[in-house]
């Protein structure tokens, strides 16, 4: 049967397998230990950095952040109580054995972060097990799910042609089941379910648990496993504040030039960047026209992630989350499990209320807070002690959350994408089977590592 997993897999070895049956860079002279650079710190540049680390490879880390992680962003809200948030990737879920092993492999310790969700819809306060899809929608969607699996090679690219909202209409799906649909789904596109693939949207939901990949987060913050790996691979090894601005491919060699005039030589290169800040850099030869194709075709999802830090966890809830119909959309308790009177309440909007509440003052932002909690606890505002916002659209170096594939673009730009070019490998949740998690980004850097190796 064909799903993203299996026709990512036709094209990439499983990478650890590949690593531990390769000889180290047979591609090279006998006793030679070739030079690889890795651009990018998040977690797909880290995850190839320990994988080469591990066997005596020299490489150098460069990253234009000043910190480690990218896309990975905990952030300590108090610092009395050492509560943490999450403003990037927050969610690992319970079939993503590659990132749990290697938390197991470096002592790192999941806590539970699945939610109970409740809902505030047309001015109604739900709580959860109080609402539900109608039993005819539900009836409908499991029969849709049964069919997909069916479906031939053929008709799953036709999928693929077709957005996630037109095919839910055209199979009978409409009102308020439809509303719900659109204000859960697109949460994990970050994006309207106008513009998802089908394709994509069934096949991650055939392939998920109830949980949709909702279930643990790192004790300490997810950047922990960042800082780890960081650690595992050297601190000098790692360049921050490193912004590439050239590449260049002369025989077998490549020289990388950063913006405060650094060069560095290395035989191959594993580059980690969103395709969003891709063409930034001036590469020399210039890279193919079907991937500088892809890379304007690919677009990146627009998260804004506002948190607010409470003297009281006044939802009473550890596992306390809302969807909501209004424009901060979707709440979560974003200090479960850390052990405070204090609490977090994090409003996650996607989309274009993500850019609209992006553009807010605090006040602005405040106030929208405010009103979406109002029906249900009254004056939260009383409570509140400290904001911290950031919004993925505007990040100047992603300029976009995670990658999001729209119509009649899996089958087409993905595999474009991740094909090398000349000495240069690339990695990145962008050319994972799942956009935008931990998961993806750590399996591509190994990929890439699997590739070179080979």
């Amino acid at each position: 049967m064909l799903t993203r997993r299996n026709f990512i897999e036709q094209a990439i070895i499983t990478p650890i397998q590949a690593v531990a049956a390769a000889k180290v860079f047979s591609l090279f002279p006998i006793n030679y230990k070739p030079k690889v650079i890795i651009i990018g710190a998040g977690l797909s540049g880290l995850a190839a950095g320990y994988l080469l680390s591990q066997k005596g490879i020299d490489l150098t880390v460069l990253e234009a952040r000043s910190r480690l992680g990218g896309r990975v962003y905990s952030q300590t809200i108090d610092e009395n109580e050492n509560l943490a948030v999450e403003l990037g990737a927050e969610w690992i879920g319970a079939s993503h054995q590659r990132v749990i092993s290697l938390c197991q492999e470096l002592g790192l310790e999941l806590h539970n972060n699945q939610f109970n969700t409740h809902l505030l819809y047309q001015g109604k306060y739900f709580r959860q097990n109080e609402w539900d899809f109608s039993d005819a929608c539900n009836n409908k969607l499991d029969n849709l799910l049964q069919a997909y699996s069916n479906l031939s090679e053929a008709n799953k690219m036709k999928l693929d042609k077709i957005d996630l909202w037109r095919y839910l209409v055209d199979n009978g799906i409409k009102d308020k089941d439809l509303d719900f649909i659109e204000l859960i789904k697109s949460t994990d596109f970050g994006e309207s379910i106008r513009f998802a693939s089908a394709f994509l949207a069934l096949d991650e939901y055939v392939e998920s648990q109830e949980t949709y990949h909702m279930d643990y987060k790192i004790k300490g913050g997810n950047s922990k496993l960042a800082k780890t790996l960081a650690e595992k691979i050297g601190r000098d090894k790692i360049l921050l504040n490193r912004q590439v601005v050239a590449i260049e491919q002369t025989g077998r060699s490549v020289t990388i030039t950063c913006a405060n005039g650094d060069k560095l030589a290395a035989d191959k290169v594993i580059c980690t960047l969103p395709t969003t800040v891709m063409k930034d850099i001036r590469w020399n030869p210039v890279l193919p026209a079907d991937k500088l194709e892809a890379i304007d075709a690919l677009q990146y999802s627009r998260i804004n992630k506002y948190a607010t830090l409470y003297n009281r966890r006044f939802w009473q809830d550890e596992s306390f989350d809302l969807i909501t119909d209004g424009p901060a959309h979707y709440f979560y308790h974003a200090t479960k499990n850390q052990v405070s009177t204090k609490g977090a309440l994090v409003s996650y909007t996607i989309g274009d209320k993500a850019d609209i509440f992006a553009r807010q003052s605090n006040a602005g932002r405040n106030a929208l807070v405010e009103s979406a909690l109002k029906p249900i606890f009254g004056d939260t505002e009383q409570y509140a002690l400290k904001q911290i916002n950031h919004y993925w659209g505007n990040d100047e170096f992603a300029r976009g959350s995670y990658a999001f594939y729209g119509k009649n673009q899996w089958f087409n730009i993905r595999p474009i994408l991740q094909r090398k070019f000349k000495h240069v490998h690339f990695a990145g949740e962008h050319i994972a089977d799942w956009q935008g998690y931990m998961e993806g980004a750590i399996e591509t850097g190994e990929a890439a590592v699997a590739a070179i190796l080979g």
